[in-house]
């Protein structure tokens, strides 16, 4: 598996990533500059997180337009592997590979912990390392992330099954009470409507060394290699 991990001004994740495809799984990983658009070697693009441009208008507004970003639309509409992390949820929902919005958090105050989620679906290639129904640990880390989408959006998003990740309590129960940043339907990640694209804000790569204290994020990592492999 060849892994582009693109960098923007403002990008802090990007090398944490690195370290979990490169470091601890051995795979072939390229850090792509934004303004590169070739992207012909590559199998999975992620978009890490950070805080591209400065994330000034608004978060991954700058980004889209970038010369790494319409590479990597392409790259998607060919049916390849996408995952944006925090940051680069944010920018695939502006440029449009995802639907919906991440706007300010409900507190309007900064968020940094761990927090359990609820993995929704194990059909895909992200999340087939897990158990459907099953509760994992991983840190959130964001200012702007909770999860907008008008009615009709939401109602597709759940129709389609494209929810892949909630907020919920420890022992696996949905509700506002168990969500931070007061995300919609309590959205943690979504997919595209053909599965080969993925955002989420929380971070998985920070919960794949053991030296961290967990690797729930890890699988992550594994189900999208073992799937990729499998294609290959």
């Amino acid at each position: 598996m060849n892994v582009g991990v693109v960098v923007f001004p403002g990008s802090n994740c990007d090398r944490d990533v690195v370290w979990v495809t490169q470091g601890l799984l051995n795979q072939p990983t390229r850090m792509i500059w934004h303004e590169d658009s070739d992207l012909s070697d590559i199998d999975v693009v992620i978009v890490p997180g950070g805080f591209s441009y400065g994330d000034y208008l608004r978060c991954g507004a700058i980004a889209r337009f970038s010369p790494v970003m319409q590479a990597t639309i392409k790259h998607a509409e060919q049916g390849k592997f996408v995952l944006g992390i925090c940051n680069g949820f944010q920018v695939l929902t502006e440029a449009g590979l995802l639907p919906g919005a991440l706007v300010r958090n409900r507190d309007l105050h900064f968020v940094c912990d761990r927090v359990p989620l609820s993995v929704e679906r194990t059909d895909l290639p992200w999340t087939n390392h897990y158990r459907t129904g099953e509760v994992i640990t991983l840190p959130i880390a964001h200012g702007e992330g909770s999860y907008y989408a008008d009615a009709d959006t939401l109602k597709s998003l759940e129709d389609n099954h494209q929810v892949l990740f909630r907020y919920c309590s420890a022992e696996g129960k949905s509700d506002p009470l168990s969500n931070p940043n007061g995300s919609l339907n309590q959205i943690a990640g979504i997919c595209n409507h053909q599965g080969n694209v993925l955002g989420m804000m929380p971070h998985p790569e920070r919960a794949s060394d053991p030296s961290l204290g967990g690797t729930d994020g890890l699988r992550l990592f594994e189900g999208m290699l073992s799937a990729i492999a499998t294609i290959s």
